[in-house]
């Protein structure tokens, strides 16, 4: 398919970047760069805390259901390479650890902001919400299910809502829930909904 859409034929393409795995490579950090564009890049722009986590949390739905046609590359590489030592695997790790790492700093910025409760377990609170996405994945890409964004969705707000502090909850709006279902449902070129 890159061959076609370059003019060029396979063996061109592979001898533009010395080997298949060089192509791989450049590939996994060309999604990389798109998904902090997407994702990461716009959501720091909001508020700190919350709000922050929030936009993060529903940009990344609308990115997977973006890409459910052709699959979230750091999960189905996660499913390739796991078990399959080398460079390709070493660059999905450090991308989704970076990920992981801003989504904790997040999540920790929340807390200090008094969002989220001081007890919260920030590595906890980022595996779950990972969770989250790894069920929306399948259940949208392969199950081929309707709803799986809203359940994803709903899932995060009950999620925020068992970490939010007391003081958090009494001032709590649904107002960020429903920019982040927004965010989640503008249309896409391949888009689910």
């Amino acid at each position: 398919m890159l061959a076609e859409k370059m003019n060029m034929s396979k063996s061109g393409v592979f001898a533009h970047f010395g080997s298949r795995e060089d192509l791989q490579i450049e590939v996994v950090k060309l999604y990389h760069r798109q998904f902090e564009q997407e994702v990461f890049y716009p959501s720091i722009k909001e508020a700190r805390g919350l709000p922050r986590l929030e936009c993060m949390f529903g940009r990344w739905i609308r990115q997977v259901t973006i890409e459910i046609a052709s699959g979230c590359i750091y999960i189905s590489g996660a499913v390739e390479y796991d078990d399959r030592p080398g460079e390709i695997r070493e660059q999905l790790v450090t991308m989704v650890r970076t990920w992981q790492q801003a989504l904790h700093r997040c999540t920790l910025q929340a807390i200090e902001a008094g969002h989220l409760r001081a007890d919260t377990d920030a590595d906890q609170l980022v595996y779950e919400m990972y969770g989250l996405i790894l069920g929306l994945h399948h259940d949208a890409r392969f199950l081929k299910k309707a709803g799986s964004v809203e359940r994803a969705q709903k899932g995060f707000d009950r999620l925020i809502d068992s970490y939010r502090s007391t003081q958090a909850a009494h001032s709590a709006s649904k107002k960020s829930s429903q920019t982040n279902q927004k965010i989640a449902a503008k249309p896409a070129a391949r888009s689910i909904q």
